[in-house]
């Protein structure tokens, strides 16, 4: 079984964690990811996505997930969710297997899947529709967070009369509507500019730090990753397994504007790259070699 690392970076005056310490806390383990492996079969071919992996996703942790493209990043996050079963291990969510979509998970896409007939305020009201709530009821959920991200004065407007930006906050605060106890985030903000990504990243942690669910964030941007992370986790190149686990030592509430200057920032992002290189190196290669 393939094993993970865990960089030692704690907080000043915190001890360092071990793997077993920041990844045996059964009392407040939300998802469980046991000896989990995925094999794709198409075209003929067989395709490892996954090695077996193991991880443990605790209430209320803000982690982000990186590595290069086509280490299983994605088919991770479907596995967590039930899109369809592991081909070997299993997934339990509060201790129970799962066999199916899990309705208690949101998922925010990077393509933001808004419905162009929809207003934006009937776009966030939709999954509370779904699941019954009262016209009044959905109507005061999706008023607060619209006003929330800023989008004041945006509720009639259509998905074409948006910006990329006020469509992914759209997204992301549609996901939040229901108030799904987790939420997974497949590069949210990857289409966006930078001062786009920033603002938004700023304002998804005041959220998060708000509702206080448990968001498990994949992104190709290992700042990114860092700036909003608990903990951050390295996956190897194809076929993906977990080489890394980091703490994030760095309080919260953090000022994004301003943590790229700090200290402990620049050391978490320096080791946590010199584990990550090595991994975008080796999937470059497996790219580009004739199959």
């Amino acid at each position: 079984m393939a094993q993970s690392s865990a960089i030692a970076l704690p907080a000043s005056g915190s001890p360092a964690q071990s793997p077993q310490s920041q990844d045996t806390s059964p009392s407040d383990v939300v998802v469980s990811i046991k000896r989990v492996g995925h094999v794709f079969r198409t075209k003929g071919r067989r395709v490892q996505a996954l090695l077996e992996t193991d991880l443990q996703i605790h209430d209320r942790e803000f982690l982000t997930i990186v590595g290069p493209s086509g280490c299983g990043k994605s088919t991770l996050m479907n596995l967590i969710v039930g899109l369809f079963p592991p081909s070997t291990g299993e997934v339990l969510y509060r201790g129970q297997r799962q066999t199916g979509v899990n309705r208690s998970i949101g998922y925010v896409t990077q393509a933001d899947n808004l419905y162009p007939w929809r207003s934006l305020r009937k776009n966030i009201e939709f999954p509370l529709e779904l699941r019954g709530v009262p016209a009044r009821e959905r109507r005061k959920r999706s008023e607060y967070l619209i006003h929330r991200v800023g989008l004041d004065g945006f509720g009639d407007s259509y998905p074409h009369e948006l910006s990329g930006g006020m469509r992914q906050r759209a997204n992301i605060i549609r996901s939040l509507a229901y108030e799904p106890e987790v939420i997974l985030m497949d590069e949210p903000f990857g289409p966006l500019d930078a001062q786009t990504r920033l603002i938004l990243q700023n304002q998804l942690l005041e959220l998060w730090q708000e509702e206080r669910k448990t968001i498990i964030f994949i992104t190709h941007d290992l700042g990114e990753a860092v700036a909003l992370a608990d903990r951050v986790v390295v996956m190897s190149a194809r076929p993906g397994r977990i080489k890394t686990i980091a703490p994030v030592p760095i309080p919260r509430p953090r000022n994004l504007f301003e943590i790229h200057t700090d200290d402990r920032f620049r050391e978490t992002y320096r080791t946590l790259w010199e584990s990550l290189e090595e991994e975008v190196k080796k999937g470059a290669v497996s790219w580009q070699s004739p199959k």
